[in-house]
């Protein structure tokens, strides 16, 4: 693929596929995005679909409903080394927050879970419509971030599933009494399993512990599950791209 410079070039999302040579139509909030960008006709544009396709093109229509750009360079990279993130279903705000900075530290899943003391929360981040607000997070902070992946968003569901669920790989459940997490060995896949405010019930950390999932900690102290879920990702994915910058020396 040629190189470019992302600063000079304004990344787009395309939610229908690209085919090199042929016209993709972007949507209407992309469309929106484009004029608040100031970009005319006959610009190139940078193009990302969430699943690792990236294309260049140039613009030949921009209206109010949609934008058109004939793309004539398409490329797909792979996914970073995988982290799975559990999170709780918690405030709807600082949900949105995490999922934001969850794209842009290249999370490969988002998987909510209804915690005993997330019924406790309102207004909570769940269920469908919050799912497309989240999903729009997610694209913007996509796009900003020059990735080319979109997190698996899935559905909400009680601790029992969630686990059943995980994939194989390195468990870790933040927590305060754990080893502290920048010491540890570390190899992917990851899942960081983060509780709800107040914690979880002791038969919730008992069940994570009898999954294999292995108490971290971040602080000696009681973070916001924000707080943890951005902190840990950031300290995982920064410690697993210098394990992988050590294996090409």
């Amino acid at each position: 693929m040629e190189q470019r410079d992302r600063t000079a070039i304004a990344t787009f999302f395309a939610s229908e596929p690209m085919v090199s040579g042929r016209v993709t139509t972007l949507s209407e909030g992309e469309a929106h995005h484009a004029r608040v960008r100031r970009i005319s006709i006959g610009d190139r544009l940078r193009l990302v679909d969430g699943a690792g396709g990236i294309g260049y093109g140039n613009v030949v229509k921009l209206a109010k409903a949609h934008a058109m750009v004939e793309v004539d360079l398409l490329d797909r990279v792979d996914p970073l080394p995988v982290i799975h993130l559990m999170v709780p279903i918690a405030d709807r705000d600082r949900m949105l927050l995490v999922g934001e900075k969850a794209t842009e530290l290249a999370a490969f899943s988002w998987r909510p879970i209804m915690w005993r003391r997330s019924r406790d929360v309102t207004p909570r981040g769940e269920g469908m419509s919050f799912q497309t607000k989240l999903r729009a997070r997610m694209v913007g902070a996509l796009t900003q971030s020059g990735g080319a992946w979109l997190p698996v968003v899935y559905p909400d569901a009680p601790p029992d599933r969630a686990v059943a669920a995980c994939p194989a790989g390195t468990r870790w459940l933040l927590d305060k009494a754990g080893e502290p997490l920048p010491s540890l060995p570390i190899t992917a896949p990851i899942t960081l399993a983060i509780g709800p405010e107040g914690g979880l019930e002791a038969s919730e950390r008992s069940e994570l512990l009898g999954a294999g999932f292995v108490p971290v900690a971040l602080a000696p102290l009681t973070l916001r599950f924000d707080t943890a879920a951005i902190a840990s990702l950031g300290i995982v994915r920064a410690a697993l791209s210098a394990a992988a910058e050590r294996s090409r020396v």
